[in-house]
């Protein structure tokens, strides 16, 4: 049994997380802004003895500081990093509004790496030392063909490039850390045009996590194992 940490788990794919490791017997700390109002995840939580809620909202520092010391001592073998925004839709140019960009990507690129920093002694002391950010295809430079949507990839595109880095800086320590891809997700932000559900997604990328080693830290990889490119 591993101890799992996932992000934004409300509703959409970090749901589906940790209900699937619930499932297969690990113990899981889950975490989202209220978790009062989180209905689906507060019935899990009655049901299951191996499932922590906590509170988390991962733009503010003082959160993100006040969570970390309610885990002091406590070993973490996966951190999953799910938690995002999309901001405004399709911002093209000419639209692109300067604020609601900086708090993009200080949600899906900055927060990240600062929680990640705060983690490290409950990382260290885990076994399986696997560090997962959840990004976006849009966030890859060479697959963009269409353009506009400008905070929204570059915010994913950020986090890529920090997570390589960070997968060469904790190589040493024995650490693997990667983005994945969910696919185009039926959830409040992938849209009711989605072609896969959360289901399928999570089921992919579980795998992805289970079978990630060191030659593949620092890979950006969709939720049906394929690699894709930066």
């Amino acid at each position: 049994m591993a101890t799992i940490l996932i992000t934004g788990t409300n509703r959409g794919i970090g749901l589906e997380f940790t209900k699937q490791f619930l499932a297969r017997g690990d113990s899981v700390i889950a975490t989202c802004r209220e978790p009062a109002a989180a209905t689906e995840l507060q019935a899990l939580n009655d049901k299951h003895d191996t499932l922590s809620v906590l509170t988390l909202d991962v733009a503010s520092t003082e959160s993100m500081q006040a969570f970390v010391k309610q885990l002091d001592g406590v070993a973490i073998d996966v951190f999953i990093n799910n938690a995002g925004v999309y901001g405004p839709s399709s911002v093209r140019f000419g639209e692109v509004d300067a604020d609601i960009w900086a708090s993009v990507l200080n949600v899906n690129a900055i927060a990240p790496i600062m929680l990640s920093q705060m983690l490290m002694p409950n990382l260290r002391a885990g076994k399986d030392k696997k560090m997962l950010y959840l990004s976006s295809k849009m966030g890859s430079i060479e697959d963009n063909g269409s353009g506009a949507g400008y905070i929204y990839r570059s915010s994913k595109t950020a986090l890529n490039c920090v997570v390589k880095s960070l997968s060469i800086d904790l190589a040493p320590e024995g650490f693997t850390a990667a983005v994945l891809h969910p696919g185009w997700v039926l959830t409040d932000m992938g849209g009711a045009n989605a072609l896969i559900d959360t289901r399928t997604s999570v089921e992919g990328m579980m795998v992805v996590i289970d079978g990630l080693n060191a030659e593949q830290s620092g890979g950006f990889f969709s939720y049906n194992g394929s690699s894709i490119p930066w």
